[in-house]
């Protein structure tokens, strides 16, 4: 009597506080991106009623403070492609490689210790990480070890220390999903016979590939969006980047070096900002999307 009966849906205060503040933690978040769009739109428009977006997009010359200004938008875009490129193809096979060796091969003991000396990395200062890549890649292990000849700005060594910042990104994402794997497929593995190694590639990877591509598009995300070590170690020059020994300028390096200094709100120059974020806005928002359906087709249920 007066109790609810069995299998009840009603719910408790505190499970209703925590759902509400749930959904609004969501909707919250969806209402900053919102913001953040129209912040970016809305200047962009200014730009754009200026300055074509055909002109914007195709055109390879960037000097939009020059006497004969120019707004190609493809040289910056070069830069953070060579950036990028360069730094998943480090970050990828070493963070996969680090994560099969914690989940698969290491005691639990030295897991417990390697993991977290691994995500010391993400909180490393990305300012370190840039001037990592102006005084010593560049210099020691690109000239003096490998002979290869750079100046003092250059993506590669940009995109290099880029891949070792998001190294912890793909690793730790990965060894998590990997290690959500249930135990029951591998022990039906090895009982078919199969070794660790063919256990891990052909039962364990394909299981995890959602929470591996997750986590490889995150690090994607986050080497396009990456400022201080692209700003310092890949210089300033904006130009179509052919040989990755070359110095660039990225879309986030162009942001932060005019951000810094003094244009004048409500100018053309000043609404360059908005117009390269809005691009960069939107590149990411569009690999997010791509990645989000490929996560849901590769997604296994177990």
């Amino acid at each position: 009597m007066g109790h609810a009966p069995i299998g009840s849906k009603q719910r408790r205060p505190g499970e209703m506080v925590a759902m509400g503040m749930l959904r609004g933690s969501a909707i919250l978040s969806i209402v900053i991106t919102i913001g953040i769009f129209f912040s970016l739109l809305l200047p962009s428009l200014d730009f754009f009623t200026e300055v074509s977006p055909k002109e914007f997009l195709t055109g390879s010359r960037w000097a939009p403070t020059f006497a004969d200004p120019d707004f190609g938008v493809l040289s910056l875009v070069s830069g953070t492609l060579w950036t990028t490129v360069i730094g998943l193809s480090i970050a990828v096979p070493i963070g996969l490689g680090a994560a099969v060796y914690l989940s698969e091969y290491a005691h639990d003991r030295v897991r417990r210790i390697l993991k977290p000396v691994l995500e010391v990395l993400a909180g490393i200062p990305s300012v370190v990480y840039g001037y990592f890549a102006l005084f010593f890649v560049a210099p020691v292990i690109l000239k003096s070890v490998f002979g290869i000849e750079v100046g003092t700005f250059s993506v590669l060594a940009a995109g290099l220390v880029l891949g070792i910042m998001i190294i912890p990104t793909v690793a730790s994402l990965s060894e998590d999903a990997l290690s959500a794997v249930p135990q029951s497929l591998r022990q039906g593995s090895y009982a078919l016979g199969a070794n660790t190694m063919r256990t891990t590639l052909r039962v364990v990877f394909p299981a995890a590939a959602s929470g591996i591509t997750a986590s490889i598009v995150l690090a994607l995300s986050r080497a396009v969006g990456e400022t201080m070590i692209v700003a310092l170690a890949a210089g300033t020059q904006a130009q179509v980047v052919l040989d990755p020994r070359d110095p660039g300028q990225t879309m986030t390096g162009f942001i932060a070096q005019t951000a810094t200094g003094e244009s004048t709100p409500g100018t053309l120059t000043y609404n360059t900002l908005f117009a390269v974020g809005l691009l960069l806005f939107v590149v990411t928002f569009t690999i997010n999307l791509i990645a989000n359906v490929v996560v849901r087709r590769v997604r296994e249920a177990y």
